[in-house]
């Protein structure tokens, strides 16, 4: 392992412009990853990830709507974030979120933020249809169960705008996506609702 007098300043100028991290924080990371960079990404994010959980649950009145319109004027998408303060609110870091939030949104067209505000008519209705799946398999029924809970997990990931692979970086989520701005904002980040528009729909 580098020692920090190994760690090459430009390495960390180029993990700062990836992750907005403090400069010791990428050094630290860098001499923990031997310097490797996309090691240190992750590991950067696993405690920025410890960081922000502490901040989860505070109060978020503040924050912006953001229009995001796909190229075309055929498809569009409405988010609200919010935040604490109207500091960050105004923020171009916080309103760039808050845009990357909308973009998903038209990309993936999720159902809800989480996935505690899916419908319950459609869980029901997407349990149901896992079931009948299964109990074609002619397999024991813990069996069956344990195939229907793997199958519901894959649907939240798929229509949970918090749950769902981030279009720009796959290896994360839009949740680990918000996490991570929390712990450099410092601030609670909140979907709190979102709209997506469709012509002719």
């Amino acid at each position: 392992m580098p020692s920090s007098k190994d760690v090459d300043i430009e390495l960390i100028k180029r993990l700062r412009a990836r992750t907005n991290a403090g400069i010791l924080d990428c050094k630290n990371a860098l001499i923990e990853s031997s310097g490797d960079i996309k090691k240190a990404i992750q590991i950067l994010r696993k405690k920025g990830i410890a960081k922000a959980a502490t901040r989860i649950g505070r109060e978020a009145r503040e924050g912006v709507i953001m229009a995001y319109v796909h190229p075309g004027d055929q498809l569009g998408a409405l988010v609200e974030l919010n935040c604490e303060t109207d500091f960050v609110a105004r923020t171009d870091e916080f309103k760039n979120l808050a845009k990357e939030i909308a973009m998903q949104v038209v990309a993936t067209n999720p159902i809800s933020v989480d996935r505690e505000s899916i419908p319950e008519e459609t869980l029901k209705e997407e349990r149901s249809i896992y079931e009948d799946q299964v109990k074609r398999m002619d397999k024991p029924e813990e069996i069956q169960e344990k195939i229907v809970e793997n199958k519901l997990e894959k649907f939240y990931s798929e229509v949970a705008l918090l749950e769902q692979e981030y279009f720009r970086d796959p290896s994360i989520t839009i949740g680990d996506l918000i996490k991570e701005k929390i712990s450099v904002i410092g601030e609670n980040i909140v979907v709190r609702r979102f709209k997506r528009l469709q012509i002719g729909e």
